[in-house]
């Protein structure tokens, strides 16, 4: 059990990667105090949290909502976690997560925290998408509460990077950012292919043959 919840964290920790947010973070909040900053940093954290932990206990009921199986969305799921990872290996933020309308109308807002910090920035589709997938794994009352409780911390390391983003920033400057964001978009796309791959055996138990 211990293995699987660790593949979840460093898998959804992956997608948010909150270390690639950070040049964003700080483009709008450039002209925003220390203080505006520190709130709007633990905001988003919470966000991340809540939005997160209602996609563990609502998502597979969302899912059969709609009519929709575990097996085809594990493929949209990845499909979409490709296109993300493929973005971070050009060291950029993928449309699907962030566009430049968002990032123009982002520049006038004053309360950025939620939209589009939190979502869809962070707790965009990709990230709410695995977490639907993981959580149907964790069937479990007691598994679900303990992934709950690891969003929380997961949610605790996006406020510390947010909160200490201009040193972070400074230290390891473009060059670095740039190497965790593709680091991160390896292991992603990795994921995502593994996803999309146990999504068509299910779909197709005979392509195992």
């Amino acid at each position: 059990m211990w293995t699987e919840h660790i593949k979840y964290l460093v898998g959804i920790f992956a997608v948010l990667n909150p270390l690639g947010v950070i040049p964003i973070y700080l483009s709008l909040m450039a002209d925003r105090s220390s203080n505006e900053m520190h709130h709007t940093s633990g905001k988003v954290a919470v966000a991340v949290a809540i939005i997160l932990i209602l996609a563990i206990w609502l998502g597979d009921r969302l899912l059969s909502f709609f009519g929709i199986g575990i097996p085809a969305f594990r493929i949209a799921g990845g499909l979409l976690l490709l296109i993300i990872a493929i973005a971070m290996f050009n060291a950029s933020t993928s449309p699907a997560r962030h566009t430049d309308a968002e990032q123009a109308a982002a520049e006038i807002k004053h309360d950025i925290a939620v939209v589009p910090l939190a979502i869809p920035l962070l707790a965009g589709p990709g990230t709410i998408s695995l977490v639907i997938v993981d959580a149907h794994q964790a069937a479990s009352f007691p598994s679900r509460f303990l992934f709950s409780v690891e969003i929380i911390g997961i949610a605790m390391i996006v406020w510390l990077v947010l909160r200490l983003a201009e040193p972070i920033g400074g230290r390891l400057g473009t060059g670095g950012l740039n190497i965790a964001t593709r680091v991160m978009g390896l292991i992603l796309a990795a994921m995502a292919v593994q996803l999309m791959a146990d999504g068509m055996l299910e779909l197709f138990p005979g392509l195992s043959r």
